[in-house]
């Protein structure tokens, strides 16, 4: 019984969380849930007696989900860390994008009047590997370069592309060449800081990442060639 409760849960989480992404939160009633999971409208409320407490229950996982990427160890050059932990966030943005998208529909908003940790632990993430690279000597040193407004200026950028997809090129389905172009803007602002070493580096890493997660129709490993070409 205690594994059919669990199945009947995480088949709820998995629904709603499907479904508040493409129609909104707002739009999504209990009933539709119930429905798309192949239960009664009471069999939901049994395992979450309000849509608030799905939605509690999906960000929870969402948050742990995201730290627990950021705390694992990672060894090897930091252009791999770097472009790694960038796609992990664009990806996690866009599975969980309602999350943001429709705060103000849960109520209060979670960080109404005081910063969001997590948003601010990732620019500190950031700033650190800036820093690193930095240590590496893989910044221009005729720059006078302020770290700090940096790793603001990247995390926006990041932050905002899966935003751009569904809200001006109104994508519904993310793919590589999607998370692609995403990297490639964030790799426009900070590829001129860069010594050539330093962004021949990012561009073998990124190579090395389109290998891991590019279908054979998507990879295309002369794209930041092109692009920085252009």
């Amino acid at each position: 019984m205690t594994r059919e409760r669990s199945t009947t849960r995480e088949r709820i989480l998995g629904a709603s969380r499907r479904l508040f992404n493409e129609q909104g939160y707002a739009a999504t009633p209990l009933a539709e849930i119930a429905g798309t999971v192949g239960i009664s409208t009471g069999n939901l409320t049994y395992h979450f007696p309000a849509k608030r407490d799905i939605v509690k229950e999906l960000g929870s996982r969402a948050r742990q989900q995201y730290r627990d990427a950021h705390a694992t160890p990672r060894s090897g050059p930091i252009a791999d860390t770097y472009v790694e932990l960038l796609r992990f966030a664009m990806e996690h943005a866009w599975q969980n994008r309602f999350l943001l998208r429709d705060q103000a529909q849960f109520g209060e908003p979670r960080f109404a009047g005081r910063p969001d940790p997590d948003s601010v632990a990732d620019i500190e993430t950031e700033l650190a590997m800036l820093q690193r690279m930095q240590t590496e000597g893989m910044f221009r040193e005729s720059l006078d370069l302020d770290l700090r407004m940096l790793s603001r200026s990247l995390w926006i950028v990041s932050r905002f592309w899966m935003d751009h997809l569904r809200e001006v090129e109104g994508i519904d389905e993310v793919t590589w060449v999607d998370q692609e172009r995403g990297l490639q803007h964030h790799f426009a602002v900070l590829f001129p800081c860069l010594t050539a070493a330093g962004r021949r580096a990012f561009e073998l890493a990124l190579e090395r990442l389109a290998d891991r997660h590019a279908t054979p129709a998507e990879h295309r490993p002369d794209l930041v060639a092109e692009e920085g070409a252009a």
